[in-house]
């Protein structure tokens, strides 16, 4: 018959939440690998010595990339938190990277220039630190769409990326004193800057 024939429309699929949760990871990794290879190019590729202050950033976003690619490891169970729990080393590196940009700044230190000759290497840590937290609390805010709410943890993961950060900068070694002579190396390590008399 005919007339009696029922059209069947495919059901509509929303996306599983382990695809979205999926989908809020890549970002933050990507960011991550990024930071981490320009960091780790610069001393293996440009010859430049890192000071303390840049060996607590590269730490904090390798402990990021390990978060990260660990958890994907572990399936999509975990995939919701991860964001959350890289959330306190992007927080921690930031941190460390706005004093050490500060220190620049100042006229307290002077740093070799970055990648391409784009800004100082500080500066270049402190734009991809700040991608990286806003890639990392976007992913946080999106994770509620699977039924993820963290703003306490959320909350708790800042507070506890600020003590991190503080404890890094606390902890670092004095700087050497300012130079008596102009420096008669090239600028391959961020250092106190020569002021003529």
């Amino acid at each position: 018959m005919i007339g009696d024939a029922k059209t069947v429309e495919a059901p509509v699929r929303s996306p599983s939440a382990s695809t979205i949760s999926l989908n809020l990871i890549w970002p933050s990794l990507l960011v991550a690998l990024v930071a981490l290879a320009g960091s780790l190019w610069l001393s293996i590729g440009m010859k430049l010595k890192a000071c303390p202050l840049c060996f607590y950033q590269r730490t904090f976003v390798m402990g990021v990339v390990a978060i990260l690619i660990i958890g994907l490891l572990a399936g999509p169970r975990h995939w919701a938190v991860l964001n959350l729990l890289a959330l306190p080393l992007t927080i921690a590196g930031l941190g460390v990277a706005v004093f050490h940009v500060y220190l620049e700044l100042t006229g307290k230190l002077e740093c070799p220039p970055g990648v391409l000759g784009i800004g100082t290497s500080p500066q270049q840590s402190l734009a991809a630190l700040i991608l990286l937290v806003i890639i990392v609390m976007l992913g946080i805010i999106r994770s509620r769409q699977v039924g993820e709410p963290h703003p306490a943890a959320a909350v708790a993961g800042i507070v506890l990326g600020l003590l991190l950060a503080w404890g890094a900068v606390a902890s670092s070694p004095p700087m050497p004193p300012s130079p008596t002579q102009a420096y008669t190396t090239p600028l391959d390590i961020c250092r106190p800057p020569y002021h003529a008399p």
